[in-house]
């Protein structure tokens, strides 16, 4: 896959997670996928952490849900090199159990080989969202 294809791959996940199509996300993430996110080692998030394989990113995708509710994602800048697309954003959300808002920064590393997600790394300070839970 060339850079330019890697990047519009990317592009077709992040407009698939805006309408919802989290089946089109999670199929694009090759059997033993290793996500990361956040990458952190202090969150305390319920879905923090490394996943391993497609199944272990459905469930990061359920608890998620269950716990927050993200809006659409906005300034995006994508840079790609070799198999690495590196996306800058911003996005803000609601939290399901207080309904407090939160709004941070974030940058998503994906590696891509044969077409698909061998590996996801989500980089953010879960401070906002850690604070909006706790509200």
């Amino acid at each position: 896959m060339g850079v330019d294809t890697s990047v519009e791959f990317v592009r077709d996940l992040f407009a698939a997670f805006g309408r919802g199509d989290i089946g089109y996300v999670i199929d694009a993430h090759s059997d033993d996928v290793v996500s990361e996110s956040p990458v952190s080692r202090t969150s305390t998030l319920p879905w923090a952490g490394t996943r391993v394989g497609r199944r272990e990113v459905a469930e990061y995708f359920e608890t998620m849900a269950a716990h927050m509710r993200p809006e659409a994602f906005h300034d995006l800048v994508f840079t790609a090199s070799d198999d690495r697309v590196v996306v800058e954003g911003t996005n803000a959300g609601s939290m399901v159990e207080t309904g407090e808002r939160y709004e941070h920064d974030w940058v998503m590393v994906f590696t891509i080989r044969d077409g698909k997600v061998v590996r996801f790394r989500h980089y953010y300070d879960p401070g906002d969202i850690e604070a909006a839970i706790e509200e």
